[in-house]
């Protein structure tokens, strides 16, 4: 299985900046795309921003230049800079992993547990 350990969330003023950090652990063979979505009180769970195993990235157009996404492949961390936060970016964001195990065919989808991200006006 695929342990995701998510870190890095928290109250933060308007204009700010936080750090999302994610470490995926467990069985893994491979990992194809890493990413973070976000879900609002309210709202369905929509996407902020994919990072895929050759570095190629995609961002929602709400964060494109406040968001960076990066990983690092030998850890197994995706990790998600945020500045100049708004009050509309509160969220809990979830850590998303497209990984195959050993012994495994084909990837599956996993899901961290979520942080929460809260930006005051």
């Amino acid at each position: 299985q695929v342990q995701l350990v998510e870190s890095g969330g928290g109250l933060v003023q308007a204009g700010g900046s936080l750090r999302l950090s994610c470490a995926a652990s467990g069985t893994i063979a491979s990992i194809n795309a890493m990413g973070w979505y976000r879900q609002a009180p309210g709202k369905q769970r929509e996407l902020v921003a994919t990072i895929i195993s050759d570095g190629s990235t995609n961002y929602a157009d709400s964060v494109k230049g406040r968001f960076n996404i990066s990983r690092d492949n030998t850890k197994n961390t995706v990790s998600l800079q945020m500045n100049s936060l708004k009050p509309e970016d509160t969220a809990v964001y979830y850590c998303n992993v497209d990984a195959r195990l050993y012994f495994r065919a084909v990837f599956s989808a996993y899901w961290g547990q979520g942080t929460q991200v809260t930006v005051s006006s």
